[in-house]
């Protein structure tokens, strides 16, 4: 049994890696997607979060070794 309600995973939304496409939580499995995002379009814009993300980690000197 799922600890998600269905109407938190109608709610959610994901990028999938195998099809470069927006799933909703019904979807491919989560080894292949990047998520949860609230909206559809936040789910979208994934590799672009990824991207920044990985950034700010990156010059962040908390985060490094340098």
């Amino acid at each position: 049994m799922s600890s998600t309600s269905g109407r938190e995973a109608d709610e959610r939304w994901f990028y999938c890696l195998d099809h470069k496409s927006v799933e909703a939580y019904e979807g491919c499995r989560a080894e292949v997607r990047i998520g949860p995002f609230p909206t559809r379009e936040e789910a979208a814009d994934a590799l672009d979060t990824v991207a920044r993300r990985n950034e700010a980690w990156d010059t962040d000197p908390d985060w490094t070794d340098d």
